[in-house]
């Protein structure tokens, strides 16, 4: 069983200010793998102030000195990598070649795109007599998921280095193993004491604590639209920048002439991935209403071929992350089935033969009207709604009747009719045919579903202050 009842403060381990401790579950087995201490705002003040010490020095570091920390980074990184894909299967019961493959490989991923901008990143810039310098913004606070946590880290400690900000964080208290790994890499690579501080906790007790504290410039939050609001109002009263990245509900455009059994069956299959928990996923799929038998049909297959099982049983995908979120799926399901949707393949409880651990059954609901239930909230579990449309024009109404604008997907044959479709998309990314991931590609939403970028170039300028610099040449007489 694993224990980490220490905090990474200012380039040490040390002891929380009040002992308290939290039993982190294996989802797979409801059994306890590990305990954790829990913060409070004493250890956020110790951390903080810290990071503010670290600021003077790490604010003026070169790039050449930043681009040697990043590569030292990422070499202990590939190190450490079997033990993060472990953590990970072990924390949030994510299958063990998925944890290998896409949740451990990722946050290399981010650390590379962010050595990559950062060797040729125009940090100042003259217009005419004034010269535009970006500045590390000061002490960050990143407040990270539990869905893909190294995803969600890296994306925002590789850049907050890269600019020379130092920072607090706060993973999430149901997946922190991963999250101790990656600040012993971060130690073994020589990043320099208080330039990254880990306090573990709750929103309450933490979240709260750095969002509020005067000492944070900015707050960096990545989860739920309910709690992002929170950290808003927390950080409020010191006018901090907040960058938020927040919930979802994306929909799935399949054009009346796409190849239907690719573009769906494709789509189940994003959905399904990490068992639905994904604020990306393409959980609104929209096809031609002339259409939704053949559809449904395709979606029922995808359905029932996505295998359901223990992390090391090879199976397609795992538990839920908790008893909470699989309650919270069941209610939504159940809710479905209530409010008149069809469905189509799987259901409510667990998978036949499963009777530990938080599985749910791959679940896809047809014939769904936008106004329902399971419609409008973001499930966060293996859930499909499918609706249907007339027009396309309708289909693009329906996709932008929704609170939340973080990503959207649109296939089709005709290569300009889908890019116009696009265009009248109201999400921060979409993607056409199948496109795959690009880590280069700005990431955030639109709405509620956030403000602000992640991943690639736009990131850094969320960590950066513009300091204009009047008659830095003289005028000419």
């Amino acid at each position: 069983m694993r224990e980490h009842l220490n905090f990474y403060i200012d380039g040490q381990w040390v002891a929380p200010a009040a002992r308290r401790t939290l039993e982190v579950v294996n989802p797979a087995t409801e059994t306890v793998a590990g305990r954790i201490a829990m913060g409070d705002a004493s250890d956020v003040d110790r951390a903080a102030q810290a990071a503010r010490r670290a600021f003077a020095s790490f604010s003026r570091t070169t790039v050449a000195e930043r681009v040697a920390l990043l590569e030292a980074i990422i070499a202990e990184y590939k190190r450490r990598h079997a033990d993060l894909a472990a953590a990970i299967t072990e924390e949030m019961g994510a299958p063990a070649v998925l944890a290998q493959k896409a949740q451990a490989p990722i946050g290399i991923g981010h650390l590379q795109a962010a050595l990559t901008v950062l060797r040729s990143y125009a940090f100042e810039e003259l217009r005419g007599t004034t010269m535009l310098q970006k500045t590390p913004i000061g002490v960050c606070g990143l407040i990270t998921p539990w869905n893909w946590p190294m995803n969600q880290i890296a994306c925002k400690v590789a850049p907050a280095l890269a600019t020379g900000c130092t920072m607090i964080l706060k993973p999430s208290e149901i997946s922190p193993f991963s999250a101790l790994i990656f600040t012993e890499i971060l130690h073994a690579a020589g990043v320099p004491a208080g330039v990254f501080n880990l306090v573990n906790g709750d929103g309450a007790g933490v979240g709260a604590a750095i969002s509020a504290h005067p000492e944070v410039d900015m707050v960096s939050f990545t989860g739920s639209t309910r709690a992002g609001i929170e950290v808003a109002r927390a950080a409020a009263p010191t006018v901090k920048r907040v960058h938020q990245e927040l919930g979802g509900k994306s929909p799935n455009i399949v054009l009346p002439d796409a190849d239907l059994q690719r573009a769906i069956s494709g789509g189940v299959r994003a959905v399904m991935t990490n068992s639905g928990q994904s604020c990306n996923a393409p959980t609104r799929l929209l096809v031609p209403a002339s259409r939704m038998d053949e559809a449904l049909a395709i979606a029922k297959a995808a359905a029932e071929a996505t295998s359901v099982g223990a992390p090391d049983s090879g199976a397609t995908i795992g538990p839920v992350v908790s008893g909470a979120q699989w309650d919270k799926i069941q209610t939504l399901i159940n809710r479905g089935i209530a409010e008149g949707a069809t469905l189509v393949a799987g259901g409510p409880g667990r998978p036949e033969g499963l009777d530990k651990g938080w599985y749910v059954k791959p679940t896809i609901f047809g014939r769904v009207k936008n106004d329902m239930t399971i419609a409008r909230e973001e499930i966060f579990g293996p859930v499909l709604v499918v609706l249907g449309y007339d027009t396309v024009d309708e289909a693009i109404a329906i996709a932008n009747d929704t609170p939340y604008g973080l990503s959207a997907y649109v296939s089709g044959a005709d290569l300009d009719e889908v890019r116009r479709v696009a265009a009248q998309l109201r999400a921060g990314q979409v993607t056409l045919n199948g496109a795959p991931p690009d880590l280069m590609a700005p990431f955030g939403g639109f709405k509620q579903s956030g403000n602000g970028r992640e991943w690639g170039e736009l990131a850094f300028g969320e960590f950066l202050e513009v300091r204009a610099v009047l008659g830095w040449t003289p005028r000419q007489a």
